[in-house]
């Protein structure tokens, strides 16, 4: 059984080859004139410069991190291991948004020349320098997962091996809170960048010098396209990098728990996750080189292109699972099969439903770009209703998952679903129905980091004025971009929803592990779990129903009840500062760009070149100030919950954020995604075409929208699950110590 283990580390360093050999093949690649070197040269310099200030920042906050949970550690209340879990979790996520970032700013004029060549071309390098961020993700990912494995495997002793490899799960699950504290600085903070830089561009540029927002004459052009890169590369790396850690290591926390009676039965539940998430690898490469199209395209062709490579790896690993899961001898192998399944069905699901919603090949969005014929106002209350209405597709698409994939892990014995085995057994087909939805990850990220890519190449050709064919051919491929973003921000809500599910139902599997710890410390062996005194057996052969009744986790505990609101309201609170963040950076850039038309005569004539670097030092700096108090918020909220309300609050906190933060996330993604793309629909030239009244009404849409879509709402996935990591780690000093 051990033998097979070794195909994970085999598949993460598979994934890390083909990462290098795409970033080879696109570096071979020619930038194009000296035109299209100097902006791309100006992009990679600013990307490179707001990395460094972030890393700055974002390391200061993870050894203050890693100190208190030294001291926690020292005092009995935290493993030793889990300051070193915490740094390499960071650490690793931090490196596949540098390594994505680095090939996306490289990749952006070898598009655009490519383009110059054949649609398909372009489309082929623009892509594989994507798949460059989607391989370097789960190749990382599935290092680090492997190599804390083996440590602990050989240096953790345990009386039993059931127990030990409770102890290797759970610790191996904190490493998670590294990476969803690097993710929500990456994802704040990039999205703050992003989303100055193009709200100055836009405002200024567009609507009042009447410029397009990718003309060399705009100061904030720069800074727009670097932004594209800090929030929808190294943003959206870092975010589904946690999700794909994060619903490996619940999953294998959880098979642990569920299958404590039967050791053999256990390691193939731990080991399940890691091997479906391996063939993945695998499949995704394959599904990377379907990926290519015809001459003269139109979208509808374009995106079956990119649907072919993701759709055919993602019938594959649904084939592979059922071989896989029966070839491990794991129990009810068929029927978690079916799980794994319907998380995969259900990604499917939601990416199709945000595609509809916000592609403007489709009705609502087309109606989006109709209201802007009566100005400004009612294009956002259009925008407004179209993403409230799209919550329901991926909100029932989750719930039908959640409990199709719990009844075909219990083999649908409904009589007895709250049975402890069953209760166990369907929280752990939760679990591995996320691992199923992200199984292919290396290839639904790269359409995901294929789109900022695309974005810049149109934005390099537009700088460097090439002619009108390849300027038709980059619009070609930055709107198929604003599409597969769009999905990609739909597929990481609805994974992040799973995987805080699964992250729940670890939380009391931690629970168990944090009164081991007091029970070993202890002087009578004893130790206070509600109304009751437990000793270490009775706490090693509670269930999670044991848990539920003795800290009184029900909806008429007001402590659950507390929490559940707190929860809600962070989501909106979270939103509020961001969007607030956003609108004060955005503010400083409209006023430099100003200052700059307004001073630096022969701007607008093309007889002088605008300060490009003073609109990347204004977005790096905002970012920087503006993303620390959201980001330590989320972080602070759920050691006070514990710590005043206990178990019980905590596990209200998390049920209520997540409900709470899954629908407003989709809500605002969807309105942004849809306001976005009702201005390309106007600008090829419908309703009236560029430079017409309800082009700039939707102008100030896509204004409107771009925080929506690309801070508050991709932000709060992360908070969902890193309030859930957060809670995790801290469960020792929740049970250890709590006011009520």
């Amino acid at each position: 059984m051990e033998n097979i283990f070794y195909l994970v580390p085999v598949a993460a360093v598979t994934a890390l080859f083909f990462a290098w050999y795409f970033f080879r093949q696109m570096m071979k690649e020619s930038e194009g004139t000296d035109t299209m070197k100097k902006i791309a040269q100006h992009v990679r310099q600013g990307a490179m410069s707001y990395l460094k200030q972030q890393y700055k920042v974002v390391i200061i906050v993870f050894i203050v991190l890693a100190v208190l949970f030294a001291v926690m550690a020292y005092f009995g209340l935290q493993n030793s291991w889990v300051p070193f879990a915490f740094l390499t979790g960071g650490f690793f996520s931090g490196l596949a948004g540098f390594f994505g970032m680095k090939t996306a700013t490289y990749a952006s004029a070898r598009t655009a020349h490519a383009a110059s060549k054949s649609l398909n071309k372009g489309l082929q390098v623009a892509f594989r320098s994507g798949a460059v961020m989607g391989l370097v993700v789960v190749g990382l990912a599935l290092i680090d997962i492997s190599a804390w494995y083996m440590i602990l495997n050989f240096f953790v002793e345990e009386a039993d091996t059931a127990h030990k490899m409770m102890f290797i799960t759970t610790t191996m699950l904190t490493f998670g809170m590294g990476a969803s504290t690097q993710a929500l600085f990456a994802r704040v903070g990039g999205g703050i960048y992003t989303k100055a830089a193009d709200v100055g561009a836009d405002l200024v540029g567009k609507v009042e010098a009447g410029i397009p927002e990718d003309d060399p004459r705009n100061p904030a052009t720069i800074a727009d396209n670097v932004g594209d890169n800090v929030g929808d590369v190294a943003g959206m790396g870092a975010d589904l990098y946690e999700s794909y850690c994060g619903s490996i290591l619940a999953t294998a926390a959880l098979g642990a728990s569920a299958f404590m009676l039967n050791p053999a039965m256990q390691t193939k539940a731990v080991f399940a996750p890691m091997i479906i998430a391996a063939v993945g690898i695998f499949l995704s490469i394959l599904g990377i080189f379907l990926v290519k199209t015809k001459e003269n395209a139109n979208m509808k062709q374009l995106m079956a292109a990119l649907n072919r490579g993701v759709n055919i790896s993602a019938i594959l690993i649904s084939i592979c699972t059922f071989f896989i899961l029966y070839l491990l001898g794991l129990e009810n192998w068929l029927g978690i099969s079916f799980s794994v399944i319907c998380g995969l069905i259900a990604g499917i699901i939601i990416g199709q439903g945000t595609e509809y919603y916000t592609s403007h090949s489709y009705k609502p969005t087309q109606k989006v770009a109709k209201s802007a014929e009566t100005g400004p106002a009612t294009v956002i209350i259009s925008g407004l209703g179209l993403g409230m209405i799209s919550t329901a597709i991926p909100v029932i698409t989750i719930v039908v998952a959640i409990i199709l994939s719990f009844l075909c892990a219990i083999q649908f014995d409904t009589a007895n679903m709250l049975a402890p085995a069953n209760m166990s057994l369907g929280l752990y087909g939760i679990g591995i129905a996320a691992v199923g939805m992200l199984s292919t990850l290396g290839i639904t990220l790269a359409t995901d980091a294929y789109g900022p890519i695309a974005d810049n190449a149109g934005g390099n050709a537009e700088m460097s004025g090439l002619g009108p064919e390849v300027r038709k051919r980059t619009d070609a491929l930055d709107a198929l971009g604003n599409t597969t973003a769009a999905t990609g921000k739909g597929f990481a809500i609805g994974s992040a929803a799973l995987t805080a599910l699964a992250l729940l139902a670890s939380y009391i599997e931690e629970i168990k592990i944090g009164l081991l710890r007091l029970v070993e410390s202890s002087g009578d062996g004893l130790v206070r779990v509600g109304t009751e005194m437990l000793d270490k057996a009775a706490i090693s052969s509670a269930s999670f129903a044991d848990f539920m009744e003795y800290y009184q986790v029900t909806l008429m505990n007001p402590k659950v009840l507390a929490g559940m609101f707190i929860g809600a309201m962070m989501a909106f609170l979270f939103c509020g500062l961001t969007m607030n963040a956003v609108g004060r950076a955005a503010q400083k850039m409209v006023e430099e760009v100003r200052r700059q038309f307004r001073e630096i005569k022969g701007i607008l004539t093309g007889e002088a070149e605008p300060d490009y670097a003073e609109c990347v030092e204004i977005s790096t700096k905002g970012a920087q100030h503006e993303m620390l108090f959201p980001s330590l918020l989320a972080i602070i909220v759920p050691i006070l919950t514990g710590v005043i309300l206990g178990v019980a609050g905590v596990m209200g906190l998390l049920t209520g954020g997540l409900a709470a933060g899954f629908t407003l996330a989709i809500f605002m993604a969807n309105s942004g995604g849809a306001w976005d793309n009702a201005k390309k629909y106007i600008e090829e030239g419908n309703l009236g075409g560029k430079g017409c009244d309800a082009h700039k009404a939707t102008v100030v849409g896509d204004t409107v929208g771009d925080p929506f879509k690309d801070t508050s709402g991709p932000s709060l996935n992360i908070l969902v699950k890193l309030m859930s990591m957060v809670a995790i780690v801290m469960a020792g000093l929740t049970v250890a110590w709590s006011l009520l």
